[in-house]
């Protein structure tokens, strides 16, 4: 069962939805911000319904209980289960099917309504006349890598195939990510500063990819001499957990403070609104740069996961900081 609730639903409804589904089976794992998936092979057996009829339950309590109406899609794999609950419209409602119709249900939808098909992945298959589900499940999987990328095209092959392995993992809802640098003296040097900065991106980074998650906002905060303070949010364009991505923001962050002579002791990178890295749909890039400097970070975590966090990184970050 794949359940969406409305978007931008505050935290603390979002932990009264999860406690909800907790109730209807005990294998729940929680999609931040807005959704979940629960595994009902147990569930089934205890209450002694159908799957749709539970949906059907679980949406009466959710309307009931906290005034949430949730669209909830119900398949025998997570892609079919979240392919159906995305086609549900407001104001939401429940979507089962059957396995034995996978197949037929999904042919005929538009090749961007599989579940994880991102929006310029559906574009190139559309370039080439891939139009809808079934004709991407009629061309062989080896033509969908070369068109999307060996691993991005392997998985849509299979998924428009009615194939995905992957289990319902528990998961409960995540904390926040948090990196801290603390000044040894008051500040006001902007490289050192920068430098800093980008040593909290790269740590930060690694947490995120090392816990499987990814961050759709950066909350900066500066702490001057004095005990003054400033914070600032904004959000990533797409989640991620990638330097790349996590320093332009950062930067863009630091830049909107404004500092001038202001004497800082320390700062705070913060990782808000963290989702499931395996939920966030890769991209493909236009250009070699970006695919050049992911094979690198990778490289770079190995590095630091065998001789220690500090032995690599941007030339930058190497500057005294502390």
């Amino acid at each position: 069962m794949h359940v969406r609730c409305p978007d931008r639903l505050p935290e603390e409804a979002f932990r009264h939805v999860l406690e909800e589904l907790a109730e209807l089976s005990p294998v729940v794992q929680a999609l931040p911000p807005s959704a979940a998936l629960v595994e009902l092979k147990s569930a089934l057996r205890y209450h002694g319904v159908d799957a749709r009829r539970l949906g059907e339950v679980l949406r009466v309590r959710m309307l009931s209980r906290l005034g949430i109406d949730v669209r909830v899609g119900i398949g025998p794999s997570i892609t079919v289960a979240a392919t159906a609950s995305a086609q549900i419209g407001d104001p939401g409602g429940v979507l089962a099917i059957a396995p034995e119709h996978v197949t037929e249900w999904l042919d005929p939808l538009p090749v961007e309504a599989l579940h994880r098909i991102g929006a310029r992945q559906a574009t190139i298959l559309r370039d080439y006349g891939i139009h809808c589900v079934g004709m991407l499940a009629a061309v062989p999987p080896t033509t969908v890598q070369r068109l999307l990328g060996g691993r991005a095209g392997r998985l849509a092959a299979d998924r428009a195939r009615g194939i995905d392995p992957r289990p319902v993992v528990p998961r409960a809802l995540p904390a926040s990510a948090v990196v801290r640098h603390a000044f040894a003296r008051h500040t006001l040097d902007g490289a050192e500063v920068r430098a800093a900065l980008l040593n909290l991106v790269i740590q930060l980074g690694r947490l995120l990819r090392q816990r499987g998650q990814a961050a759709r906002g950066l909350t900066l905060t500066l702490r001057f001499a004095g005990k003054g303070s400033w914070e600032k949010t904004r959000r990533l364009p797409q989640a991620s957990a990638h330097d790349d991505d996590l320093r332009i923001l950062a930067y863009q962050l630091m830049d909107a403070a404004g500092l001038q002579r202001g004497r800082l002791t320390g700062i705070t990178l913060k990782a808000e609104d963290l989702v499931d890295a395996d939920q966030v749909a890769e991209q493909i890039s236009l250009g070699g740069a970006r695919e050049a400097r992911l094979v690198a970070e990778a490289v770079s975590d190995r590095i630091r996961d065998k001789f220690g966090p500090d032995v690599i990184g941007p030339a930058a970050a190497f500057r005294r900081v502390s």
